[in-house]
């Protein structure tokens, strides 16, 4: 009964933040279709910086669980997308109770014409609390990022930004929130075509995220970005966890183990699997747990190897 009801609240939960996002739901919305090309744009834009820094918006609440755990709506002028940006954000239990702590942050991109509210209808709630209340993953919190609708999510196209965008919500986010400002506080995940957006975003700001997640998700075009951030990556580190399913008829599952072979080559820690069914958001569901594990995981690894790195460089520090 109480799986029932929870499952029945979040999925009024997803609903009413869809409705307030003015977007839907659904598989496809989570998941997408994928493009017949996703050719990347000329240049790297997601190095550059957007500007100017926009107004702080407001904070809507709109749920908080039995665990403590608060999910909230934003929304803002975005220079990046020339119109109107979201994001829906994740607080973990405890986030109130001491201003003092400062937490990493889990961005998470949906799939094309999808919606940010779609993580929340996959429990994704849920899933952070159980998994933070059994220490079993650091505290995050969860940024759910939410692009235009149309054939062009988390790509530089025109005078729509997708990829930038999601840099100047990371920038937004980093002055609203208590976060860890920096590369390894920072992971960014997406499914279908948000996995593509992840990657290449990552790629792209390959000193803004040490961590970068794909589910069912594609690389169509980004191996020159690999091979043009693999000094970064060899300095710095990148865990990377890419997953597909062996009958999706969307995105070629054998992409995930040979674009985690590249990511090693170029001195990432990357996995590449493959699981069995298909395109949907099921599959997402079900190995949901295991990739926020990869990523509390990841995160904790890159802060250790922050700290370790910041010691030597001041002991190396003339005095």
């Amino acid at each position: 009964m109480r799986v029932l009801l929870a499952g029945l609240i979040s999925a009024v939960l997803a609903a009413s933040c869809a409705l307030a996002l003015g977007g839907s739901l659904g598989i496809h919305g989570i998941l997408g279709t994928r493009a017949a090309s996703h050719a990347l744009p000329a240049g790297r834009a997601g190095y550059a910086t957007p500007a100017p820094a926009v107004p702080l918006p407001g904070l809507v609440p709109l749920h908080e669980d039995g665990a403590g755990s608060l999910i909230e709506r934003a929304s803002f002028s975005s220079s990046a997308l020339a119109g109107r940006g979201a994001f829906l954000v994740y607080l973990p239990p405890g986030y109130a109770a001491d201003p003092t702590l400062r937490y990493p942050v889990l961005y998470l991109l949906h799939g094309r014409n999808g919606h940010a509210a779609a993580f929340l209808e996959i429990g994704i709630q849920h899933a952070l609390d159980r998994l933070i209340g059994a220490r079993a993953m650091p505290p995050v919190i969860a940024v759910m990022v939410q692009d235009l609708g149309g054939l062009h999510n988390w790509r530089n196209v025109g005078r729509r930004h997708s990829a930038s965008y999601v840099v100047e919500v990371q920038e937004l986010v980093d002055r609203m929130f208590r976060t860890i400002a920096s590369r390894a506080g920072r992971a960014i995940a997406g499914s279908s075509m948000g996995g593509f957006g992840a990657m290449h975003v990552a790629l792209a700001n390959p000193e803004r995220f040490a961590v970068v997640e794909s589910w069912l998700g594609f690389f169509d075009g980004l191996s020159p970005e690999l091979q043009a951030d693999a000094p970064v990556i060899s300095r710095l580190g990148l865990h990377a966890f890419l997953y597909g399913a062996e009958g999706d008829p969307v995105a070629v599952p054998e992409e995930d183990p040979a674009f985690a072979a590249e990511l090693r080559a170029a001195g990432a820690d990357a996995e590449g699997v493959i699981y069995p069914g298909g395109h949907s958001l099921e599959k997402v569901q079900a190995h949901l747990e295991r990739a926020l594990l990869f990523a509390g995981r990841s995160l904790s690894e890159a802060e250790r190897r922050e700290a370790v790195e910041a010691a030597h460089a001041r002991w190396r520090a003339p005095a």
